[in-house]
């Protein structure tokens, strides 16, 4: 097939150029059995327009004809396929992400579109989870950003001081043993918040590491848990958070590195990002980029959406 032929930027580029073949290759990837179903009703009994390369559906309703881009995170975007699916070749096989600067020289496009671009390819890199993590698990939060203007360090926030920490925006992470890796931003590291997220995620009797944190003295309850003392020691056997360490290491090369200034509101796409980045270390490119075009159905962001105040 064609799409194994596909393995580096510039033949994405040369094979991305003919608009037929794109939208052949996107109705694989979004019907794999080949009946095109309708994004309002969900029936099968559609006609292709030819010369508008659109589907009408035979079922009376509103928006009876479609493209495909319905229903995607390409809907109404006036941008082609031969820049939308080689941007995210681009972001899906950069190590260390790539900025919207760069999408905007590379592809000629606006910065604000390129921007825009990026994070519906995000909200697409966003994987569902199935099932709970089990068999070693490390658990550890690391601190995301400045602080926040006017702060003085060490001033009490609410009922602790977190110091040098106090504004910044926190990513709590799961690393399964030689599995998959579980990111979110939180609002704190108490235990009210952060222990529904353990069991929700993780599976009862699974072993847990952490480090010497207060917040997770009381885990031993529920599951196996060892501690490993920072203070003291970077790792006891093979008692280590150096995982997810690993995990914050190339999240913050990114966000430092690439991104320079993320908004708060949108860090857990770019944490989104990253847990794809680092789930899929070990397959090529080829098989990212049809991973995040599978994901591509169903999620639709509006730049009204994006750029609203919370």
């Amino acid at each position: 097939m064609a799409k194994r032929e596909i393995t580096t930027l510039i033949e994405a580029v040369r094979y991305f150029s003919d608009p037929d073949v794109c939208l052949a290759y996107l109705v694989e990837q979004r019907w794999p059995d080949g009946k095109v179903t309708c994004p309002t009703c969900g029936s099968q009994e559609v006609h292709f327009i030819v010369s508008r390369k659109l589907w009408r559906c035979k079922v009376k309703h509103p928006r009876q004809q479609f493209s495909i881009r319905v229903g995607t995170i390409f809907e109404d975007s006036p941008i082609g396929f031969d820049k939308w699916l080689p941007a995210i070749w681009l972001i899906t096989s950069a190590k260390n992400g790539i900025s919207s600067y760069e999408l905007h020289r590379s592809l000629g496009v606006g910065q604000k579109t390129a921007w825009f671009m990026l994070h519906r390819i995000r909200l697409a890199m966003q994987t569902p989870t199935y099932g709970q993590l089990k068999g070693t698990v490390e658990i550890d939060e690391t601190f995301v950003g400045g602080s926040r203007r006017g702060h003085v360090p060490g001033r009490v926030s609410g009922r602790r001081s977190l110091g040098p920490f106090a504004g910044k925006a926190i990513v709590m992470g799961m690393i399964e043993r030689e599995g998959e890796a579980r990111a979110m931003v939180v609002p704190n590291t108490r235990r009210k918040t952060l222990y529904p997220k353990i069991r929700e995620n993780i599976e009862q009797g699974t072993r847990i590491i952490t480090d010497a944190a207060s917040t997770y003295s009381v885990l031993d309850r529920e599951f196996p848990h060892e501690v490993v003392n920072h203070q003291e020691e970077f790792a006891r056997g093979d008692i280590t958070t150096n995982r997810a360490e690993n995990f914050w290491s190339c999240l913050k090369r990114t966000l430092n590195g690439t991104y320079i200034s993320v908004q708060p509101k949108h860090l857990g796409s770019y944490v989104d990002e990253q847990a794809l980045r680092f789930n899929t270390r070990q397959d090529s490119d080829a098989v990212r980029f049809e991973k995040v075009l599978g994901q591509v159905p169903g999620r639709r962001l509006t730049y009204s959406g994006l750029t609203k105040r919370i």
